[in-house]
């Protein structure tokens, strides 16, 4: 399967999204958001713009930033141009700290670096420590790949790049310095992020989005046959203790829910109902100390409010104990990111 149809990050849309607006549930229950971006691809998420998602109505105490190549540097060694994004990162932080203290926005940073480089990815390493001044927690080297006709909304990396000795050499440098790593790639991957990860069970290891379930080009229409193969390769997955689970980022155009199409943004009712398969499933495999709940803002912000997918999450985690759903919604990032 190479075939892929054009796809892109949907851009916000925030006359859509102020059409429908819930009250909030739960709104005392401690959350860390484990995963949001920032940059202008799809208008501008700067400081402002990630404040008010992170205080309107739920209790977000903390987040971690997400590399997304931005704010590279545009000059200098190529490997080191992914430390301005960091640099970029520490600033936003900063600022954000002055107007809000009481939130900790991007105490983490997950940065990148080219583990293709292998061993001689150390120095890209200390240099995003270094810029990171205390808040680097790991890096993500972005592996998506849909084959050679995709051109979507991330690189297209090339095939099996995670079998690669050079990619490998450069992972091993990750528990060396004390640093996750979070992958973000299609479901087909996964048996490749499996593969990784029985090869370094000593490194920490957080799959993004579910591992991108895919609904677009071949596999449109195909949810069901789709689900089916996701969950065959989360159950090898879940067998590698290192291995845990961000639940979220199903609103992006490449899963195909299309929620963005519709004339009224989605209710966090419809969207616990659309996503729950995928969910529960992964808790019931992983457990709740390796799953947590992830924003994956702006991008998903595409196709629903900030206040309204956390109310999903929420739907989702009703039947879930306390202890259960402090660990999904704050105790697990905390522990994994070392907040």
């Amino acid at each position: 399967m190479t075939k892929f149809e054009q796809t892109t990050h949907i851009h916000t849309n925030e006359d859509w999204l102020g059409k429908l607006t819930e009250e909030i549930l739960e709104p005392d229950l401690p959350i860390i958001d484990p995963h949001h971006h920032l940059w202008d691809r799809l208008g501008p998420y700067f400081t402002d713009e990630l404040l008010a998602d992170l205080t309107s109505g739920h209790n977000i105490r903390q987040s971690v930033f997400i590399q997304c190549r931005y704010g590279y540097r545009t000059d200098g060694p190529t490997e080191m141009m992914p430390v301005g994004e960091t640099e970029f990162v520490v600033g936003i932080a900063e600022e954000a700290a002055r107007k809000r203290p009481d939130i900790g926005a991007c105490n983490g940073i997950v940065a990148h670096a080219n583990l293709l480089l292998g061993a001689d990815v150390q120095p890209v390493l200390d240099a995003q420590k270094e810029a990171a001044k205390g808040r680097l927690r790991g890096i993500r080297h972005i592996t998506a790949s849909g084959g050679d006709a995709f051109s979507g909304a991330v690189p297209n990396s090339p095939l099996r790049v995670m079998y690669q000795e050079d990619f490998r050499a450069g992972f091993a440098k990750l528990a060396e310095n004390d640093l996750t790593y979070d992958g973000w790639l299609y479901h087909p991957q996964i048996p490749d992020f499996t593969d990784l990860a029985r090869a370094f069970p000593e490194t920490t290891m957080v799959l993004d989005h579910f591992g991108g379930p895919l609904g677009i080009g071949p596999y449109r229409g195909k949810g069901d046959e789709v689900f089916a193969e996701w969950k065959g390769y989360m159950i090898e997955l879940a067998k590698c203790e290192n291995a845990h689970i961000k639940l979220g980022g199903l609103a992006m155009d490449v899963n195909g829910f299309d929620l963005h199409k519709e004339p009224l943004p989605p209710s966090s009712g419809e969207c616990a109902r659309l996503w729950r398969p995928y969910f529960e499933t992964a808790i019931e495999l992983f457990g709740p100390d390796r799953c947590m709940f992830e924003s994956n803002f702006p991008v998903d912000k595409g196709a629903v409010s900030y206040p309204v997918v956390w109310n999903a999450f929420k739907r989702i985690a009703a039947g879930a104990s306390d202890e259960e759903k402090a660990k999904l919604f704050h105790d697990t990032a905390k522990r994994v990111y070392r907040l």
